[in-house]
């Protein structure tokens, strides 16, 4: 089974830059996207032997994920059943009947930190989320989870300690989540690789310098892991400022 996800930074933007093309190369069971930054009926974008599954925001053009999927869920659910976490069409779950497939966006704490207060609660709130459907079967979380966990994670380590993405609040509840009972795929797979990224800003030539952050994860349920065949990250597909990860598993 291969899993997909991928930031997209705009589905209708990376629809001209090859995107058709490139999800029938990935030959994925599932794909995960974020940030699609769709308002209703704006693009309709299918794919032969897949259904997908759409969790839009309220806001118009404004964050948003969809899962493609070439295998029928149990059920479908939109959000965390949190009316205050709900409205930007940052979470979808799958049951996949032997487990659970959660496809996540989880908030950016902005420049100045100005949404890092709502971050913490949002965190406190997708873990609570996550737990309640743990303790019924395993779990597989994907998504831009807009955290650099440790200092191999991001080039540039030392300037960042403050900025978004890379503050002890938020790599404190990257640990909490992974506490519970997850284990995060690549570092399973790749323990001690550096230079391995996943987002560059579009700012001083990141991308083709490497001055990048890893931000996009697939987590595991402990139980899970033996499971785990590989775990990738696929910067050599480009069209948006994220490239997508995968893993396969058994």
């Amino acid at each position: 089974m291969k899993f997909i996800s991928w930031n997209v930074n705009g589905l209708r933007a990376v629809c001209a830059k090859g995107f058709n093309e490139i999800f029938a190369s990935f030959d994925a069971d599932f794909v995960c996207i974020q940030e699609t930054k769709l308002s209703p009926g704006a693009l309709e974008l299918e794919f032969e032997g897949y259904r997908s599954y759409w969790n839009l925001a309220d806001r118009k053009g404004y964050s948003g994920t969809a899962i493609y999927t070439r295998h029928e869920p149990v059920a479908v659910t939109y959000g965390i059943g949190v009316d205050e976490h709900d409205h930007e069409g940052r979470v979808i779950t799958l049951n996949m009947g032997g487990y659970y497939l959660v496809n996540v966006y989880t908030p950016n704490s902005q420049g100045e930190l100005a949404r890092l207060p709502y971050r913490m609660v949002w965190e406190e709130a997708f873990r609570k989320y996550i737990a309640t459907l743990d303790a019924r079967k395993p779990v597989i979380i994907c998504g831009d989870m807009n955290v650099a966990h440790k200092e191999i994670d991001l080039k540039n380590p030392k300037t960042n300690r403050r900025n978004a993405g890379f503050t002890d609040e938020e790599r404190g509840e990257f640990t909490k989540l992974l506490a519970q009972g997850f284990v995060d795929t690549f570092r399973a797979v790749h323990p001690d690789l550096e230079d391995a990224y996943t987002w560059w800003s579009y700012r001083a030539r990141a991308r083709e310098k490497n001055v990048g952050w890893r931000i996009d994860y697939f987590l595991v349920s402990e139980r899970l892991a033996h499971r785990l065949k590989d775990a990738n990250i696929r910067a050599d597909i480009l069209g948006s400022d994220h490239c997508p990860v995968e893993i396969t598993i058994s």
